[in-house]
């Protein structure tokens, strides 16, 4: 309730007390805090996991540590890289794929998105080569020094012409009309089930033309000024053009999204937190947060129940100790027939 669906502690206070069985909010957080410690291994195994991707997704939120917003707060040990004058504390959310499974890892504190990818990937194996990675146009979004095939967000892109609609109606329904063909395709290929592959080659086919098209027009409008370039219009053109490299990797690499909504969709647990709950005491709440949300939301993705799986990593601590990949949101109930036929 606290971390999945964003229900304060002291919300959760009161329902317990109108169900008689008081639990003050003081006691629900030694529960979780205590619980967070032996859940530990499960977020490093997602974490060295998600480090393995073939895709990864990422973003950031602003959010509030009370902690770190007063003078003279202390930091996080592992931030003394970061320059003191940096003021701003988000949630990272990363969505890592990889053979068919999605991993949803959530990081708070004053790094970017890109500096926590960073870390996530320093796990990396050598062999394995640079991750897709799919992302907005913001430079904090990279991982520097470590290399990745980069796309951007292609719904980031279309979302600048919708917003001018208004004042040029003909030239941005020109644009959103052939992105609408563009994400058709692209459900198309799903519906069929190809493989990166032939998804690909399906949207040579079907994608590349009408893009052309598209890139022609652009450059059309600016280079014969048709459009003012410091109008919304001529910004949202100029946007499209300068990062249309980026924006078209699924024309040209194997398994490349259109767009980062699966990320974005990820940092909502974060948004709907920071909306009712307002803050985070302390950078270690933070840190709690951020594990139950990773694990709640990969067991989403995973087509599982997050209250069975919190409960089953809980009741088994010893043996997710043990062997975590064997307790991951897939995988888990075969470990727990395991466990079964053992007693």
């Amino acid at each position: 309730l606290k971390y999945g669906s964003g229900m304060p502690f002291h919300r959760l206070e009161r329902l317990q007390a109108t169900l008689q069985i008081p639990l003050p909010a003081s006691t629900q957080w030694e529960i979780v805090a205590d619980t967070a410690t032996r859940l530990q291994p499960a977020l490093a195994e997602l974490t060295r996991q998600a480090a393995q991707g073939e895709l990864v997704h990422n973003d950031d939120t602003r959010m509030t540590v009370l902690d770190l917003n007063r003078p003279g707060s202390p930091r996080d040990d592992a931030d003394d890289d970061l320059s003191p004058d940096r003021t701003g504390v988000f949630t990272s959310g990363i969505v890592s794929t990889r053979e068919g499974r999605r991993i949803a890892l959530f990081l708070t504190g004053r790094r970017h998105a890109g500096e926590n990818l960073a870390q996530v990937l320093a796990a990396r194996a050598a062999e394995l080569g640079p991750p897709i990675q799919m992302c907005d146009a913001l430079t904090r979004n990279l991982p520097h020094p470590l290399a990745v095939i980069l796309g951007n967000c292609l719904a980031h892109a279309r979302r600048r012409f919708v917003e001018v609609t208004p004042s040029f109606p003909a030239e941005c329904r020109h644009v959103l009309e052939t992105l609408r063909a563009v994400y058709r395709h692209d459900a198309d290929a799903r519906a069929q089930g190809l493989g990166p592959q032939d998804r690909l080659a399906f949207h040579q086919a079907h994608s590349g033309p009408p893009m052309d098209d598209l890139q022609a027009w652009l450059t059309t409008q600016i280079d014969e000024h048709r459009v003012e370039a410091n109008s919304g219009l001529g910004q949202a053109i100029t946007y499209l053009r300068n990062h249309w490299t980026p924006l078209t990797l699924f024309l040209r690499q194997p398994g490349a999204p259109l767009d980062n909504n699966i990320c974005e969709r990820a940092l909502k647990k974060a948004i709907l937190h920071r909306k009712n709950a307002l803050f985070y005491k302390t950078l270690a709440g933070a840190h709690v947060g951020d594990l139950f949300m990773s694990l709640i939301h990969t067991c989403e993705l995973a087509g599982g129940n997050p209250f069975d799986y919190l409960t089953a990593l809980s009741r088994h601590a010893d043996a997710l100790a043990a062997a975590p990949s064997a307790w991951m949101p897939w995988n888990y109930r075969d470990a727990l027939a395991a466990a079964a036929l053992d007693s």
